[in-house]
């Protein structure tokens, strides 16, 4: 007969000797139970640690930071460098976004810079052209008023021409013959005081004669010339210095003659002392 007891959540299965003939039986013995095996005591569940929060990473700005690989789990590179790629084309894309629009932003400042040169220069142009006109119209009235006063001139002159002729033609031939003598004389006087300069530069101014002379003639001539060009310039001196006395005596005769002249004025004189002549 087999018993099974139960300890520990495990089943021990005990044999037992089979029965002998029965002989008297004493008066049984109470049977001891077996004492019950103490379950053992639960262990105490130990708790886990707290994990410390991990550090909140600082982020460099412009520079991406790395994929966090989760903890426990399998970790697909090909998925990371994947994230990484695609992170790395969308970074590139907004900088030739920000590139091209920077770039589209320049050029159409540049066009609205050629077209306000574009306009300066238009009006420039145009301002030069109203000046020129300006200025053509002023030089055409100015060329105007000066042809008309010369006409006006022209004109004035033959009317006076015209009427000293007609006064001449009233005065007779007798009158005209007179200016003409006097033209007449005029000219001759200017003639023969020009030929008398001529001739007196010509004796002053004689031709030299020196192909025949030596080298001591030569030195005497030159010496003869100085001394003659030295008197020239001692007279030419001279004469200055007697102008200048001329004048100023002649310019202190009539200032006298002025206040001569002024106090008879006030005296009242019909003529002028004779000593103040004498003294003048």
């Amino acid at each position: 007969k087999a018993k099974s007891f139960l300890v520990a959540e495990e089943v021990v299965e005990v044999e037992v000797a089979p029965e002998a003939a029965p002989e008297p039986e004493p008066e049984p013995e109470p049977e001891q139970e077996p004492e019950p095996v103490p379950e053992p005591e639960p262990e105490p569940e130990t708790q886990p640690e707290p994990e410390p929060e991990p550090e909140p990473e600082v982020h460099e700005e412009g520079i991406p930071s790395a994929p966090k690989i989760p903890d426990g789990e399998k970790v697909d590179f090909d998925d990371i460098q994947k994230k990484r790629q695609n992170k790395d084309l969308v970074e590139l894309q907004a900088l030739i976004d920000a590139h091209f629009e920077c770039r589209k932003k320049e050029e159409e400042e540049l066009i609205a810079l050629k077209e306000r040169i574009e306009k300066r220069r238009n009006e420039r142009a145009e301002q030069q052209r109203i000046r020129a006109e300006k200025d053509k119209e002023r030089q055409a009235r100015r060329e105007e008023e000066r042809l008309r006063k010369e006409e006006a001139d022209v004109k004035k002159r033959a009317d006076e021409d015209a009427k000293k002729k007609s006064a001449l033609s009233s005065m007779g031939s007798q009158y005209s013959s007179y200016l003409q003598k006097a033209d007449s004389k005029r000219g001759g006087k200017k003639q023969t005081e020009r030929e008398k300069k001529k001739k007196i530069l010509a004796d002053r101014r004689k031709p030299l004669n020196i192909d025949h002379l030596n080298e001591d003639k030569l030195k005497e001539k030159a010496k003869e010339l100085w001394d003659w060009m030295y008197q020239l310039e001692a007279e030419k001196f001279e004469h200055i210095e007697k102008l200048k006395r001329q004048k100023y005596e002649i310019k202190d005769v009539v200032t006298l003659a002025n206040i001569l002249v002024t106090f008879c004025w006030q005296k009242h004189y019909l003529f002028i002392p004779h000593y103040l002549l004498s003294k003048a």
